[in-house]
């Protein structure tokens, strides 16, 4: 009889590819830039670095399998123009999130046959020029055991990490202590509920929404409640991995050998839930920095 965890596991790693191939047509996009580096074939994580629009600089990373490194690539040209390396090599790099001015989080959060005692992320310098880096790390362990996940967030205001993990049919959002220590092991909490397939998320400008995108389709929730507000097609792309915000503009990327990013508008009712639930976030969070009961 077959090996039913080896067949558990292949579909597990086949379906991405099935579900990206089996999506129906996507809604339009229009293209931003295409990455030529030969060396970025499967974009799987994206940042738009800050102070920069849509005709700045934008940082990727490969996904598994790949050594310690992010490209730093300069959106007019698609050309890469920095390289940030370090050592000891990750497990499985699958995402990246915003972590400051010149700065990128990135999650060795990935974990296909669910046996990874904890993962980590690792604050990395960026920008111009090749250099060898020593980023700062932390190790997170989840609360009910190993979980797999591709997508990794940062609030723009209170600066917390969130992993959301990659379910076939449902996915969950942990949340990192506000305040990481390097120490020790930082333990997540759960604090929502995420679509299935989620590959990567970005927050909204105000911090009052995320989107969490699939292959095929983006998904608006309400922060801090994590309820879903509405969906959308995303454009048809080889295999999408990536978002990003860009100004009020959404960048998607894809895996694949000089894969195109392209641009897609938010919905109407991501400005509202960003504002609505922004201005709770910021008052939230005023008051437990001064000690202020709500």
């Amino acid at each position: 009889m077959p090996d039913v965890r080896r067949v558990a596991v292949g579909v597990c790693v086949a379906l991405p590819l099935l579900l990206g191939a089996a999506a129906a047509p996507g809604a339009s996009g229009n293209p931003a830039f295409r990455f030529s580096d030969p060396d970025i074939v499967e974009s799987s994580g994206l940042v738009v670095l800050p102070g920069t629009t849509t005709g700045g600089l934008v940082v990727t990373t490969n996904d598994s399998g790949d050594s310690g490194r992010v490209f730093t690539v300069d959106v007019g040209s698609g050309s890469t123009v920095g390289v940030s390396s370090w050592t000891p090599e990750p497990v499985d790099v699958e995402a990246l999130a915003p972590a400051g001015p010149g700065h990128v989080w990135v999650g060795d959060i990935g974990d296909n046959r669910h046996v990874r005692d904890s993962v980590e992320v690792l604050r990395v310098p960026v920008g111009p020029g090749d250099v060898a880096v020593e980023p700062e790390t932390y190790e997170l362990v989840y609360p009910d055991g190993a979980r797999d996940a591709e997508a990794l967030l940062r609030h723009p205001l209170t600066g917390q990490l969130f992993v959301v993990t990659k379910g076939l049919f449902a996915g969950t959002v942990y949340a990192a202590p506000l305040r990481l220590r390097s120490d020790r092991p930082n333990r997540l909490t759960e604090v929502g509920d995420a679509p299935g397939m989620v590959t990567d998320a970005t927050f909204l400008p105000g911090g009052g929404g995320v989107v969490m995108r699939t292959y095929s389709t983006a998904h608006l929730a309400a922060y801090p409640s994590w309820q879903p507000v509405t969906s959308w097609e995303l454009p048809r792309q080889e295999q999408g991995e990536g978002i990003a915000l860009a100004m009020r503009e959404l960048l998607v990327s894809s895996e694949g050998a000089r894969s195109q990013v392209l641009k897609v508008a938010l919905p109407p009712e991501a400005g509202a839930t960003d504002l609505r639930s922004a201005a709770w976030t910021s008052l939230s969070w005023l008051a437990t920095a001064r000690g202020l009961p709500l």
